[in-house]
């Protein structure tokens, strides 16, 4: 075909295709023209790729290759919730380096006068090792960081053979001392040598050597010179002028004779070796010319100004300074709000909002890199903080944690977190993306990590705390402070806590256990005010606002309730009481009757009328009696709903401290419904969603369906009985603001972020596990401050519900406004950290124990109580000259102070015997032990005690009493009206010149009188020339009973007065003192007195026996003795004050000591550690144990008493180890369960039994209960079996909540054993955790959590 000639030059040719003749035109290569561009032709096919840019290949190569993404189909939002088995970190192919060693063992070099030489014949020196770690033998090894890495499959949850990071504050002397050993480098075992001392030829830690031959002594001579080397400054010389080399020290000594004087006596004690090297200090320092002589007290002084650098702090600061350094810092922070965009121009995260003055404090202290303690009400915005935390972390490719006490906290978090940071999530029994650098996990979780060594802890920048509060905690408090003192130093802290009273305090214990600054900021402002009010008789009272008791308000609440009670209104509504008080049916009309009672609660009076308990709430419906009937309570709610509704003062949580309050009182507004039909259909939408993932016969439990009916009327209940799943349903919806009504115990308070317009208090008195108490006002702040939504509402409403009775006012004053609990130390010691330690040598028990929040005031006092020790050793000291040769006072006075000590034990024990108290009748001789005066005193009893008076009267003679000056005095005491009035001369006259009657009524014999005391005790007055005194006596007030007695007349001393009776008696006794001696002999308590109690006897036999020494000794009867036993209590009082601020500083004086030994011991002796407190295998294992109580699990795998089980029967065994409800249905159990069951306690007994002996305080019995509880062996053996969830809930009384958290807990101890049996060899044990690991992981128990996969 022909061509055609197209426009501009652009030739096609037309052609058939095919059978069927189709037309096709097909385009023919241009002709070239000698002009290329006016020839270009009018049409040019687009290319078939953009033209290729710097940029665009940038942009291409970046999303390519440097922007790494997840497989979108592995990683879809429905299988988030999944585990892979494969290792994520295996995949990096990470090459493996073989590594280093960790620790060697090297010899320690003691000083030559220090040696304990073994076998005084031969004195061979066998020196001591110590195992060294390899990175504290390189300069500068203190750090926290430089360790070898372990592999990869650890990097997250490190390994039980890892060594921990050193933890920050610690001293640092301690690793330092072992860079270079003491003598090892200064030659002195050369001079050794050669001095024919023993070569150390043989290796520590090995059995053979080098064979030397038998060294001789080479002759020699030393010959030491001063240095001549130049000196470079002057600030070196002076500082080389004050120092002491040990050479010099010890050649001094050598040329002085001072070693071979003490080898003649064997080794020297550790405390005369440290006196000898003071003194050669000493001698050496004064020796120099150009140095003035410091006296002690000088170096004391010179301390204290701050010119040494003597660490005196038990956890002593760096750089020396030993100013008391305050490590909290407050204030600081002026300028900072008003300054801020200028301080931090470039913020990490921006925020939508302005910030507040503590956020914008808070940021600019973590901007600069230091550690902030932020106290703030609930929902104040301390969150703000935690944020800015992990966005600085992904600012720095660094990591940052953020731990929870609540697992719930922590899976809301990671929603919170999820679309703004790299989030992971560790928990028990979740491990989401644990590469992320933002990571969220519960506390024990990074104890884990940090005992385990687990490499990741180098990357973490921050660790955030959440409610610190929660330290308070009797259970799990401990765990905070291990933390906290586990952590390195490069490690800073992000503290955030409710307002509590003793902020700086907790701050700066941290500082000073760390050595870093604490920031502590914080407001006391609420964003939203709260307003208290009492809910009585339908009505709202108003009792408090801004933080201020309104009297009047209670005063109006008070009159209501008193008009109420006066018309008899309400008389017969019922006999719940809502406050705590025991009251009876008697005394509910009578409110002055009621007051004073408030605090006389038990639990068998209020299990009728108080809607805490939990017996109580088992009686609800069942007795009128106790809780009225169903449709009262129904009405008395119906009432405050109805009235906070018209107020606009919906939704509200209304805390009932019981689960079982909880369902009764949603269950009871049957009738109510607070939901619009828009909301209906939303709450249903969502349940249907959220329970779609649930098989079918799981979304047909009878909780998730009474739940569900609750819920489309806007009511809600949650607590721990609840199903996880349901508990989350609950928690979003009431955030979405459909709930209007929650019933919830408190637990909502502290685990959920989820605040309500109002908030109701159902009583103010609730049951914590051992007693009803009152709330406390840290616990009642915690739950108000879920009243009040900042943004929505201007003020938030709390009501204390009162039913019969109004509170009293000083019991709402405290719960309201007073002062919230302070954060005080739960610190206990357990086997677990005790091993842990003793696995590592790194941080020792005693080091842990200091730095714990207990002992923090006691460690803070110690440069005090060096100084004081250095004073009091600087005192000088007074010597006793003794007349008759070498002084014995100081033995003397032991043996004095014993009998003393010894014989007023022995008094209390005799006069306190039945045997003794018959001696004590009228004209008895006694001695009466003296409070005012050193000398004890001599009586007579004149009364035995009657009915009336229950002591003894008896007349005593006082010592050393002017009669002159007490005679007018002591006669106004009389009732005899012939001694009123004597005049200043008065003295005794003469018998012969007495009056006849006088003389007549002396002569004659004792008339019986009536027993009426007409004298006022105690009755003072004079005769014989000694004062005397008539008083009332206890049975411990007499120090003896004396073998004679005295003729007296009672009549006549009682009733009448009669100075001529109290003259005879005085004479008398005045007579018995004659002879010489003091008192007359006592009466003997074996012979006399019959005493048959051996110990008794034995403590006087030896008091008696120190009686004969002390007559022996030469001191007795000096004349000087007086004196010199007065200087030998001062000298004894002083070494007994050094003593003890010794002790003080000690170890053995911190308060968890003597537990702590008690604890090595039980370890010992059940083969956990050896003798020399290195971990066994059996430790190893223990080490695992993180769930149940460690020694009972070991002991049961190290027993096999798993063996013989099948994998169902064994996960359901190991049940006793987690589960926590005491009171449960008893279990019906198969006969090979049984037995395993009656094993198992048996070895918790023995194990308790063992703990009681070595001193440790646990009863048996109770450990044994505490730590096993069966009530779900059954449940978790048909679970295990594969029996549907509906089933097994039908075989106990436990709520369903608790069972789902009971098994979920046994998934994680089933891994720890799993770990245990790969330390022990056990594969079949291995092999059978696997498998009852797997039969439990199914169905609703391992439902993912909606916080995590979303709805």
């Amino acid at each position: 075909m022909d061509r055609i000639e197209a426009a501009n030059e652009l030739s096609f040719r037309v052609g058939f295709s095919g059978h069927s003749g189709h037309l096709r035109v097909e385009p023919i290569s241009t002709v070239e023209h000698p002009d290329p561009v006016n020839s270009l032709p009018d049409f040019i096919l687009p290319p078939a790729f953009p033209r290729e840019t710097p940029d665009s290949i940038k942009t291409y190569v970046e999303e390519t290759y440097l922007s790494p993404r997840l497989d979108p189909e592995e990683f879809s939002p429905e299988k988030v919730g999944r585990q892979w088995d494969f290792d994520w970190f295996g995949r990096a192919k990470v090459p493996l380096e073989p590594s280093l060693p960790r620790s060697i063992v090297v010899p320690t070099w003691e000083l030559p006068f220090r040696r304990q030489k073994k076998g005084s014949m031969q004195e061979i020196w066998e020196p001591k090792s110590v195992q060294v770690d390899v990175s504290e033998l390189i300069v500068g090894a203190q750090d926290s960081l430089p360790r070898t890495a372990g592999p990869a499959k650890d990097f997250l949850r490190g390994s039980i053979n890892n060594r921990p990071f050193r933890p920050g504050g610690l001293d640092e002397s301690q690793s330092l001392e072992r860079i270079h050993p003491e003598g090892a480098s200064n030659g002195e075992w050369v001079r050794e040598v050669l001095n024919g001392g023993p070569a150390q030829t043989v290796t520590p830690s090995l059995k053979k050597g080098m064979d030397l031959g038998n060294l001789k002594v080479y002759p020699s001579s030393w010959n030491v010179y001063k240095d001549q080397s130049s000196i470079k400054s002057t600030s070196d010389e002076k500082l080389g002028e004050l120092s002491v080399q040990f050479d010099d020290l010890f050649m001094k000594a050598w040329e002085d004779d001072v070693v071979p004087e003490y080898e003649g006596d064997g080794p020297l004690s550790e405390a005369e070796s440290v006196k000898l090297e003071d003194e050669s200090n000493k001698t050496d320092v004064s020796s120099s010319p150009n140095e003035p002589e410091l006296s002690l007290l000088d170096d004391i002084f010179s301390v204290e100004s701050g010119g040494s650098t003597t660490k005196l702090d038990g956890i002593s600061d760096g750089g020396g300074q030993q100013k008391q350094q305050a490590w909290a810092v407050i204030g600081g922070g002026e300028g900072i709000a008003e300054r801020f965009h200028e301080l931090v121009p470039d913020m990490a995260l921006d925020f939508p909002f302005e910030l507040d003055k503590f956020q914008k404090e808070a940021i600019y202290y973590l901007e600069r890199g230091e550690s902030v303690f932020v106290a703030a009400h609930t929902s104040a915005g301390k969150t703000v903080v935690a944020e800015y935390a992990f966005a600085l972390a992904s600012k720095h490719c660094t990591r940052a944690v953020y731990t929870a006490p609540i697992k719930t906290i922590s899976n809301q978090k990671y929603r919170d977190f999820c679309g703004k940071f790299d989030v992971g999530l560790l928990t028990g029994d979740v491990s989401l993306r644990p590469e992320a650098s933002c990571l969220i996990m519960t506390t024990e979780i990074l104890r884990s990590m940090l005992y385990r060594g687990a490499d990741i802890i180098r990357d973490i920048e921050w660790v955030i705390f959440d409610e610190v509060h929660y330290v308070n905690d009797v259970e799990r408090g401990v765990v905070w402070e291990e933390v906290i003192i586990m952590l390195p130093r490069h490690i800073n802290f992000v503290l955030l806590s409710a307002t509590v009273p003793n902020t700086v305090e907790f701050a700066d214990w941290i500082g000073r256990t760390k050595q870093k600054e604490i920031r502590v900021t914080g407001t006391t402002k609420r964003p939203v005010p709260l307003e208290h009010c009492l809910f009585y008789s339908g009505e709202l009272y108003k009792i408090c606002e801004n933080e201020k008791f309104m009297p009047q308000g209670f005063k109006n609440a008070k009159d209501a309730f008193k008009k109420k009670n006066l018309t008899g209104v309400g008389g017969g509504t019922g006999s719940y009481v809502g406050v705590p008080a025991a009251i009876d049916g008697r005394a509910q009309r009578r409110e002055h009757s009621n007051r004073g009672k408030q605090n006389k609660h038990s639990g068998s009076q209020n299990l009728g009328n108080f809607t805490g308990t939990v017996g109580g709430n088992r009686n609800y419906g069942n007795s009128q009696n106790n809780w009225g009937s169903r449709r009262s309570d129904a009405n008395l709610w119906l009432q405050l709903i109805n009235n906070l509704s018209k107020k606009s003062l919906l939704p509200v949580v209304i805390f009932c401290f019981s689960k079982n309050r909880c369902d009764k009182s949603a269950d009871s507004m049957y009738g109510t419904d607070l939901t619009s039909s828009s909301e209906k259909s939303e709450i249903r939408v969502f349940c249907d969603k959220a329970f779609s993932r649930l098989k079918g016969s799981d979304r047909n439990l009878p909780q998730i369906v009474r739940v569900q009916s609750l819920l489309h009327r806007g009511i809600g209940v949650h607590h721990a009985g609840l199903l996880p799943i349901v508990k989350e349903v609950v928690e979003m919806l009431f955030c979405r603001g459909v709930i209007k009504v929650l019933f919830s115990t408190e637990t909502f308070a502290m685990g959920v972020n989820a605040p309500a317009r109002t908030v109701v208090f159902d009583t103010l008195r609730k049951f914590d596990g051992k007693e009803f108490r009152q709330l406390l006002p840290g616990e009642y702040t915690q739950m108000a401050g879920r009243a009040g939504r900042r943004g929505l509402d201007k003020i938030g409403t709390v009501v204390v519900m009162c039913r019969d009775e109004i509170l009293e006012e000083s019991d709402l004053k405290h719960v309201i406004v007073g002062s919230a609990t302070r954060l005080e130390s739960q610190f206990r010691l357990t086997y677990i950290m005790i091993l842990h330690l003793l696995r590592v040598e790194e941080l020792k028990v005693e080091d842990m124990l200091k730095r714990s929040f207990a002992e923090f005031h006691a460690q803070k006092k110690l440069p005090e109580q060096q100084q004081l020790l250095m004073r009091k050793l600087a005192q000088p000291t007074k010597a006793i000259e003794c007349i008759k040769g070498e002084p014995a006072i100081e033995e003397y006075y032991e043996m004095y102070s014993d009998a003393e000590k010894d014989g007023s034990s022995i008094s209390e024990q005799v006069m306190q015997s039945p045997a003794a108290q018959q001696f004590l009748s009228p004209g008895r001789v006694v001695v009466v032990k003296s409070t005012s005066a050193q000398d004890h005193l001599l009586g007579v009893v004149v009364k035995a005690p009657s009915a009336n008076n229950k002591q003894y009267i008896v007349l005593v003679l006082k010592p050393n009493l002017p009669v002159t000056a007490q005679s007018s005095q002591a006669s106004s005491n009389s009732q005899d009206k012939r001694n009123v009035d004597f005049p200043d001369g008065y003295f005794m006259v003469p018998k012969a010149k007495r009056a006849l009657e006088e003389d007549y009524c002396s002569s004659v014999t004792p008339r019986k009188g009536s027993g009426v005391i007409n004298i006022k005790l105690p009755h003072c007055g004079a005769a014989a020339g000694v004062s005397y005194e008539v008083r009332g006596v206890d049975v411990t007030g007499f120090l003896c009973i004396c073998n004679c007695k005295i003729k007296i007349d009672q009549a006549r001393l009682l009733e009448d007065s009669s100075s001529v009776a109290y003259s005879r008696t005085v004479q008398q006794l005045l007579e018995l003192k004659s002879d010489g001696n003091k008192y007359p002999p006592a009466l003997d308590p074996k012979k006399e007195l019959k005493l048959k109690d051996m110990n008794l006897v034995e403590d006087y036999n030896r008091w008696t026996d120190l009686l004969e020494k002390m007559s022996k000794n030469k001191c007795h009867g000096c004349i000087k003795l007086e004196e010199h036993i007065k200087l030998a209590k001062e000298i004894k009082r002083h070494k007994e004050e050094v003593n003890a601020l010794k002790f003080q500083m000690s170890d053995e004086a911190l308060q968890q000591m003597p537990d702590f030994q008690g604890r090595i011991d039980v370890l010992k002796d059940i083969g956990c550690i050896d003798a020399d407190l290195v971990v066994q295998i059996k430790g190893r294992v223990a080490c695992e144990m993180n769930s149940g109580e460690e020694l009972i699990c070991t002991e049961c795998l190290f027993e096999n008493q798993l063996d013989d089980l099948e994998p169902e029967e064994a996960v359901a065994l190991m049940s006793a180890f987690v589960f926590q409800q005491k009171n449960t249905s008893e279990p019906s159990l198969t006969p090979k369960l049984s037995q395993a069951k009656k094993r198992l306690y048996d070895t918790a007994i023995r194990l308790g039994e063992l703990q009681a002996q070595f001193k440790v305080q646990i009863n048996p019995e109770e450990y044994a209960r505490d730590n096993l509880k069966f009530g779900l062996v059954e449940v978790v053996y048909e679970w295990a079996k594969g029996t549907p969830f509906a089933d097994i809930c039908e075989l106990t009384d436990v709520p369903e909540g608790l069972i789902v958290r009971t098994i979920v807990r046994l998934d994680e101890t089933c891994r720890e054993f799993k770990n245990a049996a790969a330390i022990m060899g056990n594969s079949a044990l291995y092999k059978k955790m696997e498998i009852a690991s797997n039969a439990i992981k199914r169905d609703i128990v391992f439902a993912a959590s909606l916080y995590i996969t979303g709805v």
